[in-house]
């Protein structure tokens, strides 16, 4: 059985962490911290509950005050540094979820914590509440964070306002208006470290999902700009581009109807459950000339009410050259997973050249017909 991703917090990570408390807390008892981290309820946290449990027990073993408590977690984090301890995913993020459990009336106290832990463990998600509870200090604030001497900060600027950050509280007001932001990315589009600049791009990405007007417009101001802000701009666009949105799709340069598709079959017309569908197809691009080639298929996914849901999956993209045909073939998965729950029935499948769900000729609707069975 595959480990919970919960499990980072487990008896060998707590011995460990017992092990650095020891020497920033002379008087900390470690029977009574283990005692009460591992309460009946413990194995039944998910990740985020044991992240804030784990908070919620440090506060009674350093400072109520939360100034003092902060001097704390800048001498844990030394030790942590000081005995070699380097983040393995997100284990240590209980120490940005302090601060933001108990440190939402102390916003300097707070900001300067901010600054400090993010150095060690992304305050991304903890961050949020303040921005919410304190929007116009913490635009300036996060403006500021873009020109610190650390990556990970100036990470947290653009990072931490995503308005629809996977796993955290959504930022409502940016969804509705995400101008605020744009002097933040704007500021970081150049920076010379390539994560903060995948983090511009996921801003942008989150803000396409809501105004996409705005990451249109700012894609084709940026593009061709440099390398690497060109990277920016693609990654900032995969959700446009997975929507085929005219606009965008025509700045990448993807034209429809030039690509053709041919002898498009089901390999595997009945899918067991936990198997794998299978399907091939030919592409040929009749053109002399070579032509850009986005190539993805839609899964349309029976739901429980009966109806279907597409999910797009990319294939490829690249030139194809003029006057060549290509056989591909595909499979996807029908293995059973924690994530998506599969219904019996009938499933349908197309295939999308440049944006466009293709068809093999005039009469055929695009969508071919499997079955998932038990």
């Amino acid at each position: 059985m595959a480990e919970l991703f919960k499990d980072v917090y487990c008896p060998v990570f707590y011995d460990q962490f017992s092990g650095v408390l020891v020497k920033a807390l002379p008087k900390f008892d470690a029977a009574k911290f283990n005692q009460m981290i591992f309460n009946e309820c413990f194995e039944n946290y998910e990740l985020k509950q044991r992240m804030h449990h784990t908070a919620e027990v440090l506060y009674h073993f350093i400072p109520a005050n939360f100034r003092a408590a902060v001097s704390v977690l800048k001498k844990i984090i030394r030790e942590l540094r000081e005995q070699g301890i380097k983040e393995q995913s997100i284990e240590y993020m209980f120490l940005p979820a302090y601060i933001e459990m108990y440190g939402l009336e102390d916003y300097d106290c707070a900001v300067d914590a901010f600054e400090y832990v993010t150095q060690y463990t992304s305050c991304e998600f903890a961050v949020r509440p303040f921005i919410i509870r304190y929007p116009a200090k913490m635009l300036l604030q996060l403006q500021a964070w873009t020109q610190h001497e650390s990556r990970h900060v100036r990470r947290l600027a653009s990072e931490g306002s995503r308005p629809r950050l996977p796993w955290a509280m959504a930022l409502p007001e940016f969804k509705h208006d995400p101008k605020p932001l744009l002097p933040i990315l704007t500021a970081l589009k150049y920076d010379e470290c390539e994560v903060v600049r995948r983090s511009v791009a996921n801003n942008l990405n989150d803000i396409a999902k809501d105004n996409c007007d705005v990451v249109v417009q700012i894609a084709t101001q940026w593009l061709g700009d440099n390398e690497h802000t060109d990277k920016l701009v693609k990654h900032a666009c995969r959700t446009l581009l997975k929507q085929a949105e005219p606009d965008i799709m025509a700045l990448f340069g993807f034209k429809q109807g030039l690509i053709t598709l041919t002898d498009m079959a089901i390999t595997t017309p009945v899918v067991k459950v936990g198997d794998k569908l299978t399907f091939k197809f030919t592409i040929g691009n009749a053109s002399h000339r070579p032509q850009k080639l986005r190539l993805e298929y839609g899964l349309y996914y029976l739901k429980k009410n009966g109806a279907l849901a597409r999910k797009v999956f990319k294939i490829t993209e690249r030139v194809i050259a003029g006057n060549t045909q290509e056989q591909i073939t595909r499979h996807q998965s029908f293995k059973i997973i924690s994530t998506r729950v599969f219904h019996l029935g009938t499933h349908k499948l197309s295939i999308i050249i440049n944006g466009q769900e293709s068809r093999v000729n005039a009469e055929h609707d695009g969508l071919y017909h499997f079955e998932l069975v038990g």
